[in-house]
């Protein structure tokens, strides 16, 4: 087994060494050491502060009820005619969840390609007039109630809910990426 008689205290660095050993000086030394006095801030990448509220997870909300919505739709298509509701009619329930799936894709991709950020905010922004316009064709029919049957009304409210649920999370959405552009 290998061995040093090396002394591993640390000393000044103007004291010569002799072969083999240091010399011990006359006065004590003292130990040096840094120490950081400040502490300096991590940089922060771009879009941090949205990229912290991750803006993914509301993103994945948006392709599930995305999914929903064009599940309903495609029920809805099978099991009625065209002209017995606006519902079926103008597909409401196919377009909006078409465009959620594609508005949640984008707020997934923020993280890995931030320029998507004003196409995002487009995106959502058209999320939220279409699924007003997809309310309002809602109401329309559950007005006229003489024509439905029970169980196309509870599908209707239950996508008039989804469509509440993605207007309210593309409007956070929004609201986070207007504050990151006007932030820039």
């Amino acid at each position: 087994m290998a061995s040093a008689d090396v002394e591993m205290d640390i000393h000044e660095e103007d004291v010569p060494l002799r072969k083999g050993r240091r010399q011990v000086p006359s006065t004590p030394c003292l130990v040096r050491y840094y120490q950081a006095s400040e502490m300096l801030p991590d940089e922060k990448g771009q879009m941090h502060n949205l990229l912290q509220k991750q803006p993914a997870v509301l993103g994945s909300l948006q392709i599930m009820s995305g999914i929903l919505s064009v599940g309903v739709g495609l029920l809805f298509a099978a099991t009625q005619e065209m002209h017995q509701s606006l519902f079926t009619m103008f597909r409401v329930s196919q377009l909006t969840g078409v465009l959620f799936v594609i508005a949640g894709l984008v707020s997934n991709l923020l993280f890995k390609y931030p320029v998507l950020l004003t196409a995002s905010f487009a995106v959502n922004c058209g999320c939220i007039v279409l699924a007003l316009i997809g309310a309002i064709l809602i109401s329309v029919d559950l007005s006229q109630l003489n024509t439905h049957n029970e169980l196309s009304i509870r599908i209707e409210v239950m996508e008039l809910c989804v469509l509440g649920l993605q207007s309210f999370l593309s409007a956070v959405l929004c609201i986070w990426f207007f504050k990151e552009k006007n932030a820039k």
